[in-house]
């Protein structure tokens, strides 16, 4: 009952993580909002929570547009009267060495990804202080403390997302606003069964990530009984990042 009748934006739910996070509170009751810039997606995502019973409103966003982030706010504001959760998701990413990476796309990587997080956060923020408490949790990733060689746009954008989130938590304290991060290892969201055992293995916990596993993170961090939670940067990887490599 916690998330009963409360409005939970979540921007990138088209497909993937967002898609799984939005379907778990719409399961809780939720008026789930589906903040989405590929309309087709979007759309998918509406049909899917209400065919299952369930609230969900697809508002068209593209969080790199500053604009269209205070229409969001504006258009959930005057449908409902209140924001209690937003899930900062949606993000882009481009593989390209640094050499080649154009300036074009390292600002579009950083105006979506992180940007977009703290337009969404403040934005909602204005609503969410009128209310007694609320909760933000910004998906950032474990490629904030790892990587991978021609990731860097990626990289710096969700390393900016773990700093901003403490930051987001110290400034919005006073106005009841509790503000986590998530960093997610390997979630796979297309293809399970392509994968192999030693993609299993070689995690902990025997598996490799679901959405599921992202989605009870974010019910967790934003239920009520968890309000002393704050500032803080959950990692759900599996022990991946924990995990001690050597080469024979």
């Amino acid at each position: 009952m916690a998330f009963r009748d409360k409005v939970v934006i979540v921007t990138g739910a088209g497909r993937g993580i967002g898609q799984g996070i939005a379907q778990a509170y719409a399961a809780r009751g939720a008026q789930v909002i589906i903040a989405e810039r590929q309309r087709e997606w979007g759309e998918e995502t509406e049909r899917l929570i209400k065919s299952q019973g369930h609230g969900g409103l697809f508002v068209p966003t593209d969080v790199g547009d500053p604009q269209q982030i205070v229409a969001l706010m504006d258009a959930v504001y005057k449908r409902f009267g209140a924001i209690h959760i937003l899930v900062n998701n949606a993000g882009v990413s481009y593989v390209a060495s640094p050499y080649q990476l154009s300036v074009e796309d390292w600002d579009k990587v950083i105006n979506i990804n992180l940007r977009g997080v703290f337009l969404c956060s403040r934005e909602a923020a204005k609503i969410m202080r009128l209310q007694n408490e609320a909760s933000i949790v910004n998906i950032a990733s474990t490629r904030a403390f790892q990587s991978e060689e021609n990731s860097e746009a990626y990289a710096a954008s969700k390393g900016g997302i773990i700093a901003l989130t403490h930051a987001l938590a110290a400034s919005l304290a006073h106005d009841g606003i509790q503000v986590n991060s998530i960093s997610p290892g390997w979630i796979e969201t297309v293809a399970w069964e392509n994968l192999r055992q030693i993609d299993h293995v070689q995690h902990w916990s025997g598996r490799v990530g679901k959405v599921e596993d992202i989605a009870s993170a974010c019910l967790f961090l934003t239920h009520p009984d968890n309000r002393f939670i704050n500032g803080a940067n959950l990692i759900v990887d599996g022990g991946m990042t924990k995990t001690m490599i050597y080469v024979p």
